[in-house]
This record gives C-alpha cells, structure tokens and sequence, in this order.
C-alpha cells in the first residue's frame, strides 16, 4: 500500500512531511473491519459488549471469548485483529500482576490505561515493530481508598484539629478506550469497530454523564446498540458477548464476570424487539 508521500509508509519509524505516521493509520483501518465493541459507565458498574462476527458455522457457540479479565475487577475488550488483542490482555494482566505484588492492592484502572497506552505507544517509535492493530477498552470498579489531601500515595495521613484522618475518597467505576497510537481517554460511553458511528450516536442519546444508567438498564442499552450497530453487515451472522463489573451487593461484587445468562437473553429479546419496530415505522413512513 502506497500513499501520497511515497515510502513514508514503510517504516514505522519515519513521518512524513506533514507530520503523519501513515503505520498507525493503516492500524485504524485495521480496526474499522473489526466488529462494533462498546463500553458504558453506569452508575453501580460497567458494562463491555462486543459483536463478535460468525466466520464459519462451525465454530462452537459461546467459544473463542475475545472479551478478557486483565483482574478480579477489570475486564478489557477489544476490536481489530484478534491476536494483538489477546496479546494486549495478556501484557495487562503481568501490569495488574505486577502493580498487586509492589502495593499489595488492585491496579486503578486509570493506572492500567497509563501503563498500557505507553506499552501501545512504544509500539510505533521502532522499525522492527509495528502497532497494534486493536482499538481496547478497559472498563474497572476501583475499591474506595482513602488518599491523602495532597494526593501523594504513601506521603502519610493529613491531620485535622481533631486529629481525624482527612482524606479523598477515590473508588466507582471507570471506562477508558486506548487507540493503536498509545492515546487515551477516560469515557462515559465508548465504542470502537465497523459501527461505531452509529453505536456512538445511541451511547450520546444515553445522557450517561448525569449518571443515572443503573447496571441492568445499561446491560439492555449495551444489546441494543450492538443490534443497531450491526444492521450495516445484517448478511452476516453475529454473537452478542457481554460482561459486567457490578457493585451490587452480592459474592461476585466488584469482579468482572459475564452478565447472567437470564439477563442476557432477556436483554437479545428486547434488542430484537426494538430493532423489529423500527423497521415496521420505516416501512410506514415510505407508505
């Protein structure tokens, strides 16, 4: 593949006179062939969903999960190729695994995402390599740890007059998308694949800044939006994979986990549902 400025694409390594890294362009293209993956911020979890495109009717139901766990209440999915995904997850469960072992408690999700939105972006600073053809999503429940004032971790407890312990809260869900070129962003919604004009259309509609969404609401929203996304390749056969990070009291509280198969199949229902009415009003608009 060639481009306007010629051989500024064959090295990663290498701009262009315009200040372009054509490699990493070429890795976003990767990404828009990939199924619609979307992420939503509720107020009480987050939700991860992927429309997971069925290559060959061979292929067994419910195998070939492309939605990891990178820790107990973390979970990342991801559209493009499907290797350098599974390779990212795996990198992100050693950072867990690492950042567990030095502090003794879970990674912070935004921790992660700084972590690896470096990894990603070393990816296209050397012509050895090249970048990661995946657009990923983590989405996390951080456990409330009290900080100091000053933010600094390990810098001691700040003291009142009454001698009480003043800290920041910091804890709740958190969503955060990382792009082939190591960028990233803290999200309330997110969506990354072939329909991700559409899906980011829906997830705005949503309001999810006001924080409203309760998990289970946003389970039905995520199946919706994947079913809406999908009508763009409606010739081929897709499967809705879906986890959650739930905060709701329970045993599984704060880990990431798939969504409960009642709550799922309930959730395809009404997507189907929604998705049959609006195809019955545009046939009575063009009457």
């Amino acid at each position: 593949m060639t481009s306007i400025g010629t051989g500024y694409d064959l090295s990663n390594s290498v701009f262009s006179p315009d200040g372009r890294n054509f490699q990493v362009e070429y890795a976003v293209k990767a990404v828009e062939n990939g199924g619609t993956a979307i992420g939503i911020r509720c107020k009480d979890g987050v939700v991860l969903a992927l429309e997971k495109i069925i290559s060959s009717k061979l292929l067994k139901s419910g195998a070939n999960k492309r939605i990891s766990t990178v820790d107990r209440n973390m979970g990342v999915v991801s559209s493009g190729l499907l290797p350098d995904g599974r390779h990212f997850a795996s990198r992100a469960r050693d950072e867990a695994a690492q950042w567990r072992r030095t502090y003794k408690a879970p990674i912070p999700t935004s921790a992660l995402a700084n972590r690896m939105g470096s990894y990603v972006q070393m990816y296209t600073l050397y012509s050895s390599v090249r970048p990661f053809g995946i657009t990923a999503i983590v989405g996390g429940w951080d456990p409330e740890v009290e900080l100091p004032v000053d933010g600094q971790v390990g810098s001691g407890p700040a003291t009142g007059s009454g001698g009480k312990k003043e800290g920041v809260k910091h804890g709740g869900p958190f969503l955060y998308m990382i792009e082939p070129s190591g960028l990233y962003w803290g999200y309330y919604g997110a969506a990354t694949g072939k329909g991700r004009q559409s899906a980011k259309s829906e997830l705005e509609k949503l309001d999810l800044a006001a924080g409203n969404l309760t998990l289970e609401e946003g389970v039905k929203e995520a199946a919706r939006i994947i079913y809406a996304a999908h009508e763009d390749s409606k010739d081929k056969d897709f499967e809705l994979e879906m986890t959650w990070v739930s905060s709701l009291d329970g045993p599984t509280k704060g880990r990431h986990q798939e969504v409960p198969k009642e709550l799922l199949e309930e959730a395809e229902r009404l997507a189907k549902k929604a998705l049959d009415d609006d195809d019955d009003d545009d046939e009575k608009m063009e009457d």
